[in-house]
């Protein structure tokens, strides 16, 4: 069985997304965590392992790896860009029975991971693919809230229920 493993560039998908966009405006904090929320439902129903980055370029310190409802989540450390940190993730996660995915519509960027044996994501065909799988959730729900009789005449065949109908009339 082959493990996929998404890699998400955090800001670019942001910056792409049109609900986390007008977000980013008000609050960049809360387009960040709408995102990693959006991205732990994603990986909850589709079994893709994912993993977010987010560039810290300008903010002093050493980056880090956090786990933030059940999601990886990457800062890239003083002076790294995320797509340097994402072509280390690439390289480290390459390898049989795997499948690496890069979400970004950085071109550059789709380029480098091609090159190290990534598929690419553009952000919008990832936003296509989050609104499916959100479909998918609100059906199954749907149909799991959706009161089920368990009734003795479903189950049976419809010539023993005109029989048996037939029975009851006294016929």
């Amino acid at each position: 069985m082959i493990q996929e493993i998404l890699i998400v560039d955090g800001y670019n998908i942001i910056g792409s997304w049109p609900e986390l966009q007008r977000l980013k405006e008000i609050r960049l904090e809360e387009a960040r965590d709408r995102l990693i929320e959006t991205m732990a439902e994603y990986q909850s129903f589709s079994g893709m392992k994912v993993i977010v980055v987010f560039d810290a370029y300008y903010v002093p310190g050493l980056g880090g790896k956090y786990l933030q409802s059940k999601l990886p989540v990457y800062y890239t450390k003083e002076k790294e860009t995320a797509d340097e940190l994402i072509e280390r993730l690439v390289t480290a996660h390459i390898g049989r029975r795997k499948q690496v995915y890069v979400a970004t519509s950085d071109m550059t960027e789709q380029h480098v991971i091609f090159g190290k044996g990534a598929f690419r994501i553009p952000a919008s065909e990832l936003l296509v693919k989050v609104r499916q799988v959100r479909q998918e959730i609100r059906r199954t729900i749907d149909t799991e809230a959706s009161p089920k009789r368990n009734t003795f005449d479903s189950r049976l065949s419809g010539d023993i229920r005109d029989k048996l109908e037939q029975w009851r009339r006294g016929n």
